[in-house]
């Protein structure tokens, strides 16, 4: 909140180098990474299972109730996250009853954590009250946030960030 807001078209953004430089020679369609993420979680209904999954639902009629969203809708979208190795299956058995499934969260699904509290820190900014989730390091009780850095440890912000092509070897 308080931030500069940036208008004019040309204000810096990152900078793209090599082949990506010339835009009209390539397009990203069918293989841009942004695009290939977005095919798997790239839906709201998505988004709130995994929610529902970091919370710790695993169970279906729980994700149905905590989500608002159809049966339908709900089966859909878990049969999906599955098949892209977002969240495994798992058997339970209540007694008397039939041998149902639980869903737990893989390491690729667990490896979006990062871009969930991105979208909640994102969000958080959205707002004019400061109602919502906040996430925290429990051994110290600080505010997670998510942010960009290089391999090397250093902060990049986006007027300091360049895109290239990766060549395949």
């Amino acid at each position: 909140m308080g931030e500069a807001v940036h208008t004019e078209p040309d204000q810096p953004v990152m900078t793209l180098t090599g082949p990506f430089a010339d835009r009209d020679a390539w397009t990203a369609k069918g293989w841009c990474s942004i695009e290939r993420a977005l095919e798997v979680v790239g839906t709201r209904s998505a988004m709130i299972l995994l929610r529902e999954m970091y919370y710790g639902a695993t169970r279906f009629e729980e994700l149905v109730r905590r989500t608002g969203l159809s049966e339908a809708v709900t089966a859909g979208r878990l049969k999906q996250l599955v098949e892209d190795g977002l969240l495994a299956r798992r058997p339970y058995q209540e007694p008397g009853a039939r041998t149902r499934s639980a869903y737990v969260l893989t390491d690729r699904g667990r490896a979006l954590f990062p871009l969930l509290v991105a979208l909640a820190e994102w969000g958080r900014g959205q707002n004019s009250h400061d109602k919502g989730v906040e996430f925290v390091h429990a051994g110290c009780g600080g505010r997670l946030s998510a942010g960009v850095s290089c391999d090397h440890g250093h902060d990049v912000p986006l007027t300091e960030a360049e895109a290239r092509i990766i060549r395949s070897k």
